[in-house]
């Protein structure tokens, strides 16, 4: 009997282990966390089998967490519902909801008549599913920061937002508040580069063009690319029309692009005047414009710049803000290689627009060594560069003028230096021209320039410090640096050859001292003979800053160029030319820069300006500018901040050659929900010009959202 029960014992044993092992070997059945729950009641539904918690009910289950009137686990399902004024957080993301339905076991979601915000959007939807990936949202309405009659808003049937920062959107409609005329059967964005800077509108009068309104819009369509286009209307021209956008991809990575294009069409039936060469203006105008920038890797680099105008007045007649501060249109693209110590360039410089005189190159290969060091303190500089240049002088019966060229420049130099109060760089260098085309009649079919050049550089610091203390000009202690400075160059035969060379890098105006140095030069084709002596004295008053370092109080630099080799009507002493800047204090400057003739003490150019402010309350700005025989003009600026939302401003510019003032413009701007800028102006022009004599306009513009 003993026997026989050992036997049973031993054989259940056995079964119990075998048993055991199988199921160990089983994969285990997930589990999920219990969420911790809490609120001011909980009871349990027999019938719904819920634990329910009613006044201020809490879950949390990890980095998930839900707030509400009300809150339902289903623990079969594990199944969170939250009801009134629902709140769901998952680290910084934070949802509200009528009703929140989270599920634990695979970390879904849904929520009804829902609310949430990612700056600068605010999102509402009728309703929503989201994974821990993906949120959709349906009968979606998106306002750029909060919701509002002049808020930028976009709708749509189907809304989908994705975890690294994409919006797309089915059946979009965008507007203002609710009025979104626009309408999109597909629209792509990302949340960190939404509808900014690309909404603009204006209307106002000129008697040029009558009264007229324009508009720009410029709407995503896929990831990074935004298309749109230009609107306007004058009533004394006609409509002007065309495509718009800008793109980017791979934003911070070696392989950025980035760019942007404006065109615009008008069949002008007003009165077109004259072009630059006395034509008269044709009745189809336009203009295209193009910019480009690209990462080819991290050392190549290429950057285009397209400019059309169908005509040189088209930009000035009807977007004069760009026309002033570039009145000549570039067309150019350079590729530029970076290596170790080295710039290798492919630049083109081109002329779609026969109007304007332009030194074209078609292209030109450069090769820049930076400065090598050799022994000996010995530092060496080369440079390289083969060009076809070109140009036609437009509206001439004669020939342009063509250049194959080579040209190369290498120099040495070796700085002796005592401490750091003086040192003298002494300078020899070289420059070799080759000329495969020469000028027509000159005798030659080509001809090779040798220069060569000798100088030095060389400069004192010296400085004194002094007690003195001033509370109310917040003065504590003041240094005075003082920097003279020399420099000479001796180019013996800088305008050797010049019967056969096409001057197309020829010189232009400049009031400031030219280039001195050889390798510095950038007329090529237009040297002269150099034998000039430079002297310079820089001054600096520093005192102690509140905060940390110094600050300048006090700017006051001369120059001064000696000539022993002279061009027709140059005089042995160049003008001396000055600069003063004094900043006493943060709310205070003036500044000056002169040129006098020391022969006889007369000015020949004059510009100074004296600005105060207050913070960004207000601003004044009064400027004179002076240039002998052609300008004689006070400029008198005010930028007066009402309050918050309203700023007042003023323009005034006077000639007093002519006695007239050539502009009086008065307006307001304000700031309209943080959203748009809108800038109204009124301007009245005197003396010849092409544009009319009085002026309004009307400018909406959207701020950065």
């Amino acid at each position: 009997m003993h026997t026989l029960l050992r036997r049973v014992t031993l054989r259940l044993f056995a079964i119990l282990i075998f048993v055991a092992s199988f199921v160990g070997g089983l994969p285990a059945a997930p589990s999920t966390p219990r969420p911790e729950l809490s609120g001011d009641a909980q009871t349990y539904d027999d019938k719904t089998q819920e634990t329910v918690l009613r006044g201020h009910a809490h879950a949390i289950c990890g980095t998930r967490e839900l707030m509400a009137e009300e809150i339902r686990y289903h623990v079969p399902t594990q199944t969170i519902t939250a009801r009134g004024q629902a709140v769901f957080t998952n680290g910084a993301q934070r949802l509200l909801a009528d009703t929140i339905s989270y599920r634990l076991t695979d970390d879904t979601y849904t929520a009804e008549n829902l609310r949430f915000g990612k700056p600068p959007l605010f999102v509402e939807g009728q309703a929503a599913s989201g994974t821990k990936t993906k949120l959709t949202v349906s009968h979606a309405t998106v306002s750029l920061r909060e919701p509002g009659p002049w808020a930028p808003t976009l709708a749509a049937d189907t809304l989908v937002c994705d975890e690294g920062g994409h919006l797309h959107a089915e059946q979009a409609h965008l507007g203002l508040g609710g009025v979104r005329p626009i309408k999109l059967p597909h629209l792509n964005m990302r949340l960190d580069q939404p509808l900014r800077s690309y909404v603009s509108l204006g209307a106002g009068y000129r008697g040029s063009l009558g009264a007229y309104g324009e508009a720009e819009l410029r709407v995503p369509v896929a990831d990074s690319v935004r298309l749109g286009g230009n609107l306007d209307f004058y009533s004394a021209r006609g409509g002007m029309i065309g495509p718009a956008g800008d793109y980017m991809f791979g934003a911070g990575t070696d392989y950025e692009t980035s760019g942007s294009f404006r065109s615009g069409y008008i069949n002008d039936h007003g009165e077109k005047k004259i072009d630059v060469l006395g034509r008269p203006v044709p009745e189809d105008r336009g203009y295209a414009s193009w910019q480009h920038r690209q990462n080819i890797g991290p050392r190549l680099v290429v950057d285009a710049k397209l400019n059309y105008w169908r005509d040189s007045e088209i930009i000035r007649d009807f977007r004069p803000d760009e026309f002033f501060p570039v009145q000549t249109p570039d067309n150019t693209v350079e590729a530029v290689y970076t290596g170790g110590n080295y710039h290798l360039s492919l630049f083109s410089r081109f002329q779609p627009n026969r109007y304007h005189a332009v030194q074209e190159r078609l292209p030109e290969l450069r090769f820049d060594l930076l400065p090598v060091a050799l022994p000996g303190g010995i530092f060496a500089r080369f440079e390289s560069s083969v060009a076809a240049l070109r140009e036609d002088p437009p509206g001439s019966a004669q020939p342009g003028l063509r250049s194959d060229r080579y040209d190369a420049y290498g120099s040495l130099e070796r700085t002796f230096a005592a401490g750091d109060w003086f040192a003298f760089t002494p300078i020899v260098g070289g420059r070799a021209t080759h000329y495969a085309r020469t000028l027509e009649n000159s005798g030659r079919d080509d001809y090779t320039r040798w220069l060569g050049e000798l100088g030095f550089d060389a400069q004192l610091r010296t400085n004194g410090v002094f007690n003195y203390r001033n509370e109310r000009w917040h003065i504590n202690g003041l240094r005075h640096l003082l920097t003279p400075h020399v420099s000479y160059r001796y180019i013996p035969e800088g305008d050797r050859g010049l019967r056969y060379i096409p001057s197309i890098d020829r010189r232009v105006f400049s009031t400031d001292l030219p280039t001195l140095g050889l390798g510095d030069s950038r007329n090529i084709d237009d040297l002269t003979a150099t034998d000039t002596l430079r002297l310079g004295i820089d001054n600096t008053l520093q005192t102690r800053d509140s905060t940390y370092g110094s600050r300048n109080l006090a700017v006051l630099n001369f120059a001064n160029d000696f000539r022993r080799r002279r061009q027709p009507g140059e005089r042995v002493a160049s003008e001396t030319h000055v600069q003063l800047g004094i900043m006493p204090v943060s709310w205070m400057q003036f500044d000056l820069r002169q040129s006098i003739a020391p022969q006889d003490g007369k000015t020949h150019e004059l510009n100074t300006g004296f600005t105060v402010h207050d913070g960004n309350v207000w601003s004044l700005r009064l400027a004179t500018h002076y240039l002998a025989g052609d300008i004689a003009e006070y400029a008198l600026e005010h930028h007066w901040r009402l309050r918050e939302t309203f700023e007042t401003f003023f323009r005034v510019q006077y000639d007093s050659r002519r006695q007239r003032f050539n502009e009086r413009t008065v307006g307001i701007s304000q700031n309209l929900a943080n959203t748009w800028m809108i800038r109204y102006s009124a301007t009245v022009y005197d003396g010849p010009r092409r544009e009319s004599r009085f002026g309004f306009h009307i400018e909406v513009r959207s701020l950065g959202f």
